[in-house]
């Protein structure tokens, strides 16, 4: 499961696991499949969060917001993207959380999804592997 949500949403890098969605359940399953699965730790987990101010909450507040969701420490935040919002997008109220990004470097990580991905798809891509 962890495999396929990083195929269809995850950045193709060749040295790190990136993930960025909006959505905190989706996330929070990604990061159950690198907690239990890969036995990735805390602490290896970075968090950089995308948001937009001008919607009632200040940084803080969505930067908290993704870390209970997402069950993470303070000390894996990096600092935050903050882009400013359109007027449209107010209006909307369309992602008051913005998104955030979950990242654990580490080629040996990355190289073990990819080749799980490719023996459960059943197909090679040599790219994607060093």
């Amino acid at each position: 499961m962890g495999c396929m949500l990083h195929w269809a949403e995850g950045s193709k890098e060749r040295n790190r696991v990136v993930l960025v969605n909006s959505d905190p359940a989706l996330l929070q399953l990604f990061l159950r499949f690198l907690r239990d699965c890969l036995d990735v730790a805390d602490e290896r987990i970075a968090l950089t969060v995308n948001l937009h101010l001008g919607n009632g909450l200040t940084a803080d507040e969505i930067q908290q917001y993704w870390l209970d969701r997402l069950r993470l420490p303070p000390s894996c935040l990096r600092t935050p993207v903050v882009t400013p919002p359109s007027d449209d997008a107010l209006k909307r109220g369309k992602l008051p959380y913005g998104t955030a990004r979950v990242v654990v470097s580490s080629t040996e990580l990355v190289q073990h999804v990819y080749g799980a991905i490719q023996e459960y798809g059943g197909f090679d891509r040599p790219e994607w592997l060093a």
